[in-house]
């Protein structure tokens, strides 16, 4: 089997003596090459070249942004057609980031030890599972998507992201975006098959649940979506504080199913498409893509391998 190991050496939990150990263990059971990145877009053209080349394995050791990377490079010559998907490479999973939210989902540990550990036993018993994807306006997502205060959340965090990105950096920036959104809050409508057009001020689309991680405490909003469903929807109408607030505590309770009149909650949807009255910003698996007045969001079922 060949292989190719992609490190972010960037990512908040990697280090040199953990990729070293990672390296050597999967070299003793596959013939293995060792990338490391070194600018925006690079695990993304190292997959792409690895998918071209007919490689067998590729493994991402750095959080969900290089995972992200890697699946876009893996799938990029389908041109987000879905229908295009040919043979590619098989992922592997190594968390190395702060949130680490596709692995989790997984069941891959945390640590990154442990995660080899686990990784090196599967491929040993050849051990894998197909997972469904999300597609938004050409950019695969592997747990989740959305547009307006989550993507504030996350343009806001971007600018001082580092070493240092904590749980508190986030709940900073998402209580700043909420008093000070920078574009506003546009008006957004959403589409889904066979309902009326929905009005709302802000959207969260699932791949799967959790849909993220504050520290070590799971914000579950679509608690029935999975990999092997489709996508899921959580919109809010409003955005008052009694209404953020209750759902802020029902998103942290433990598989809370959420209620409240100004909830749109939705699971095992084929498609999403989302309007906005003006330009909004667009996130995908934790990164700002920029800014969108339309996006469709597809689920793509048994989308790629992963190795588990």
């Amino acid at each position: 089997m060949r292989a190719i190991l992609v490190v972010n050496p960037q990512a908040t939990s990697t280090t040199a003596g953990g990729r070293d150990v990672l390296a050597h263990a999967l070299a003793s059971q596959v013939k293995l090459d060792v990338v490391e990145t070194d600018y925006r877009g690079h695990a993304m053209a190292v997959a792409r070249s690895a998918a071209r080349d007919g490689i067998d394995l590729v493994v991402a050791h750095g959080g969900d942004g290089t995972v992200n990377e890697v699946v876009n490079g893996l799938l990029a010559d389908a041109d987000g057609d879905p229908a295009e998907i040919g043979q590619v490479p098989a992922l592997g999973v190594v968390p190395g980031g702060s949130a680490n939210v596709f692995a989790r989902a997984l069941g891959i540990s945390a640590d990154s030890f442990e995660a080899t550990h686990q990784l090196l036993n599967a491929l040993e018993n050849d051990r894998s599972r197909r997972v469904g994807l999300g597609l938004a306006d050409g950019h695969w997502f592997t747990f989740n998507s959305g547009l307006g205060w989550d993507a504030d959340v996350v343009g806001r965090v971007a600018k001082r992201r580092g070493k240092q990105t904590t749980a508190g950096l986030y709940m900073r920036a998402a209580v700043r975006s909420y008093f000070r959104p920078p574009l506003g809050r546009p008006a957004l409508t959403i589409r889904i098959p066979g309902e009326d057009p929905i009005e709302a001020l802000t959207a969260f689309v699932s791949n799967t649940d959790p849909w993220s991680y504050l520290g070590e405490r799971a914000v579950h909003l679509n608690p029935g979506c999975s990999f092997e469903t489709g996508l899921g929807l959580f919109a809010l109408s409003g955005l008052g504080l009694p209404t953020v607030f209750k759902h802020v505590r029902q998103a942290l309770a433990t598989k809370s199913n959420q209620r409240g009149r100004r909830l749109v909650r939705h699971d095992d949807l084929p498609m999403i498409r989302i309007d906005a009255a003006e330009p909004v910003n667009f996130q995908v698996d934790g990164d700002l893509v920029g800014q969108r007045t339309r996006v469709e969001f597809f689920s793509v079922p048994n989308a790629l391998t992963v190795i588990v």
